[in-house]
């Protein structure tokens, strides 16, 4: 199975010095950033290349997931991105092997638009997403908010 790095997400609790970091320090270009600040994307993004983003998800969207006695993670999970084939020969190896999917399938926006998604855990407890992409795929609205 090959792929590439979709998106990573990272859990953010000062909203605009983080923007500000990644667009200004960095100088990542911002992606959907009028729209989050109009509320009408969830979160913003910075793309790091033509494959690839950086989500920035506010308090809001992960705060409940914390749960007692554990501390703030700053990643929330990565994507990686495959084709469907691959995707689905994925979706039966985690069947085979008893590894739960935790959501999914399901619409979601990333670098390349929306696309269909899977999340799973690793064996260490990272979230995984694992995503395709139709080939007339346009960016448009989604679950989670995204």
């Amino acid at each position: 199975m090959q792929g590439f790095l979709d998106h990573i997400v990272l859990n953010i609790e000062h909203d605009e010095a983080m923007i500000d970091f990644y667009t200004r320090i960095l100088m990542l270009p911002a992606e959907r950033l009028e729209e989050y600040h109009a509320g009408k994307a969830p979160f913003p993004s910075v793309r790091i290349n033509h494959d690839t983003v950086i989500d920035l998800f506010p308090k809001k969207l992960w705060e409940q997931n914390i749960s007692a006695g554990t501390g703030f993670s700053n990643l929330n999970h990565f994507c990686l991105a495959l084709t469907k084939t691959d995707w689905e020969d994925l979706c039966g190896r985690l069947r085979d092997n008893n590894i739960a999917i935790s959501e999914g399938p399901v619409q979601r926006w990333g670098a390349r638009g929306t696309g269909t998604s899977i999340y799973f855990l690793d064996p260490e407890g990272n979230a995984i997403e694992a995503r395709f992409y139709e080939v007339n795929d346009q960016p448009e609205k989604c679950l989670l908010g995204t």
